[in-house]
């Protein structure tokens, strides 16, 4: 991940009233945060990120507002403050009395002086703020100080701050803070922050009401990890094998779980992290070039200077040609929807798509009309070859489109051909389809001690997945086997699949303060979310027996001591086990 802000990247605004805006950092242009004001995008370029700024009035001759940092002493002098506060407390020998129950009690020290209060008997009369609504709009509009000014005057003009409590008052403060603030917090988009934000702030059907505890829960069940580079594992159908960390992915959120995966992959994010790298000819430093940039630059001249006249031909990496550490999505349509993708620097709606994103080599896709029945698919099929005789007489632009058709037609049989030999390292499934039938065609394409996971917003199609691999069916199974699967008692091969088990994870905020612990009452509700996990298995062929060895030692001793030595001995050595 990047750790400074780069043009056209998208970014999130933390604001003071603890909501999220998420945006897309566009250079020249002006952002505008509602009620708090707005700024040039090009004071955010470059920046680090989870940098708290403030929104500076406009000065005299300046068309746009100004943006001030934050330091952490002026962040945190309220907490500061109040540690300092409570540890001369300590040292002066002050104690702080506890009911324990809950209760608030008034306490009162020797010479009458109120030690804390309760407010039980304050009335919330707004009458008590002299400061009238048309005054703070005026003050909003003169500026003053990026809120905080208005913060202190409202407090001045309050007459019965002084019976607040201590909770009380802290609580007021923070929700006129929230309100006049002019401040915001720089944060990058990463998948935890992307999926509370979807959550919370937008539609959360359109990712299956997917959480952030729930996708870290799949990632681990389906044991999603960095698969290498180079190594590769034999598989029936293809010669030189395919590379290990391969998984197969059935997303219907629009990426989301395709990006949870990817990150722990390691593939998610470019490269090229804040455009540094080893390389002195890709160096793209604004300082001037150092020596061993200028010797790399003068061998290249003087080896083109030698070289033959012919221009060089550079070519873009093929895509979705990535052997090893790749992830496999099977979609519903003619292309896949991939639009949360765009949060990590992959655009999918771009026609000329950077290939030096990772996803460009290690996400590949196909349909599920691919997958069942290519031949049915006119894309799979390989277009005309012409030779390069006639080639030689078509124009430029008609020669590029055949050589188009037919990398497009190399690389679509490529994955298709590699997804239908198999050998996949995992399942992860987020679909709103029947997950039996997704079942019927995606298990036979797993290796052995392959982890499936399948997420569902309800219980009740993983309990059907459950049933169907319980090992009451499967005993049915191998007592009597059907002529052929599926069928109408086993819809799924009970054998495939060993220990399914159904998981749920929600993680529900607490607000935790002495004799007011209590969920979080403004918590957001939906479904629970749900999730399938078993291993994949490879049933053995024909009879199980078991052979071997046993030892008999201690059943001979016996014998002898008893005198029974002849027939015993010779039952045993038969080998009747």
């Amino acid at each position: 991940m990047r750790s400074l802000m780069r043009p056209h990247a998208h970014i999130a605004l933390r604001l003071p009233s603890a909501s999220l805006k998420v945006l897309e950092l566009v250079p020249n242009s002006t952002i505008s945060i509602g009620k708090y004001g707005s700024f040039p995008s090009n004071l955010l370029l470059g920046r680090p990120y989870h940098l708290t700024f403030e929104i500076v009035d406009k000065e005299e001759g300046h068309a746009h507002s100004n943006l001030r940092i934050i330091p952490a002493s002026e962040l945190h002098g309220d907490v500061l403050a109040e540690a300092s506060s409570t540890i001369n407390d300590v040292l002066e020998g002050k104690t702080v009395i506890d009911g324990g129950d809950g209760v608030e009690y008034e306490l009162v020290g020797e010479n009458g002086e109120v030690l804390m209060r309760s407010n039980r008997d304050i009335i919330d009369d707004p009458s008590r703020q002299k400061l009238t609504m048309e005054e703070i709009e005026l003050l909003k509009k003169e500026g003053a100080g990026g809120g905080k000014d208005i913060i202190t005057l409202l407090m001045q003009s309050h007459t019965a701050l002084d019976q607040k409590t201590a909770f009380s008052l802290a609580k007021y403060t923070l929700r006129k803070a929230r309100k006049y603030v002019k401040r915001f917090t720089v944060l990058p988009v990463d998948v935890p922050l992307l999926t509370h934000y979807l959550l919370s702030e937008r539609e959360a059907v359109r990712t299956m009401e997917l959480r952030g505890e729930t996708l870290a829960l799949m990632g681990s069940w389906a044991n999603i990890h960095y698969g290498g580079d180079s190594s590769t594992h034999s598989v029936d159908g293809l010669v030189e094998g395919v590379g290990v960390g391969r998984w197969l992915v059935v997303d219907e959120t629009g990426g989301l779980v395709v990006a949870a995966m990817a990150e722990r992959m390691g593939i998610l994010y470019p490269a090229d992290d804040d455009g540094e790298t080893n390389d002195p000819l890709l160096c793209t430093s604004r300082a001037a070039p150092t020596e061993s940039a200028r010797e790399a630059n003068s061998e290249l001249a003087s080896q083109d200077s030698q070289s033959s006249s012919q221009p060089t031909q550079y070519h873009r990496t093929l895509a979705m040609s990535a052997t090893s550490n790749t992830l496999t999505l099977i979609h519903a349509n003619a292309q896949p929807n991939l639009s949360l993708l765009k949060y990590f620097h992959y655009d999918t709606s771009v026609r000329d798509m950077d290939s030096s994103h990772p996803f460009h080599t290690h996400l590949k896709t196909l349909s599920w009309l691919q997958l069942l029945s290519p031949q049915e698919d006119t894309s799979y099929v390989e277009p005309e070859v012409v030779p390069n005789e006639v080639l030689q007489t078509w124009k430029s632009g008609k020669r590029g489109t055949y050589f188009k058709k037919r990398r497009r037609w190399e690389r679509i049989k490529s994955v298709v051909d590699e997804t239908r030999a198999g050998g996949f390292d995992g399942l992860i499934i987020a679909s709103t389809m029947n997950p039996v039938t997704i079942f019927q065609h995606t298990i036979p394409l797993l290796r052995g001690a392959a982890q499936v996971v399948a997420y569902s917003p309800h219980i009740e199609p993983l309990t059907e997945l459950a049933d169907l691999y319980s090992i009451p069916r499967r005993t049915a199974f191998a007592v009597n086997p059907p002529a052929s699967v599926p069928c109408e008692d086993f819809p799924l091969n009970p054998a495939l699949l060993l220990a399914p088990t159904i998981h749920m994870a929600k993680a529900k905020p607490w607000q935790c303060l002495p004799g007011r612990t209590h969920p979080m009452m403004t918590g957001k509700g939906g479904a629970e979310g749900y999730i399938f996990h078993a291993t994949r298995v490879l049933p053995a062929e024909g009879k199980v027996e078991a052979r071997g060895k046993h030892k008999r030692r201690k059943v001979l001793k016996e014998q002898e001591k008893n005198g029974i030595v002849g027939s015993s001995n010779e039952t045993l050595e038969g080998g009747d086990t």
